[in-house]
């Protein structure tokens, strides 16, 4: 069974970082796109960044880019969201998720297994 656990979140104030961590495990890590999701109170979800299985192409949201970085740890099985000068508007509940399909890219209709999530709260 694939399970998808994140971790890293927390409270902060603007302009700090943090760095989310998922572990994956049920299935061969590397042969997986992955990415990180986000949805605030109030809104729907939307992807903040992905990262695809073979290559590691990465893509992100205009909202973030030159702020996170999306990348992977195919020994560690883990994926990172590193976080630098957040701002208030980026306080949402975090999703890490894993596409079931096999070299699967960013593009094309994912089929996503999702974390519980882990929530950032950035202070003004």
């Amino acid at each position: 069974q694939v399970q998808v656990v994140e971790s890293g979140g927390g409270l902060v104030q603007a302009g700090e970082s943090l760095r989310l961590s998922c572990t994956v495990s049920g299935l061969t890590f590397d042969e997986h796109a992955m990415g990180w999701f986000r949805q605030a109170p109030g809104k729907g979800r939307e992807q903040v960044a992905c990262i695809s299985s073979r290559r590691g192409t990465t893509t992100s949201a205009d909202s973030v880019k030159g702020r996170f970085t999306i990348s992977r740890d195919g020994a560690k099985k883990t994926l990172f969201l590193q976080m630098n000068s957040l701002k208030p508007e980026d306080t949402a509940m975090y999703y890490c998720a894993t596409d079931l399909r096999i070299f699967g890219g960013c593009s094309g209709t994912p089929s996503w297994r999702w974390g519980q999530g882990t929530q950032v709260t950035v202070s003004s």
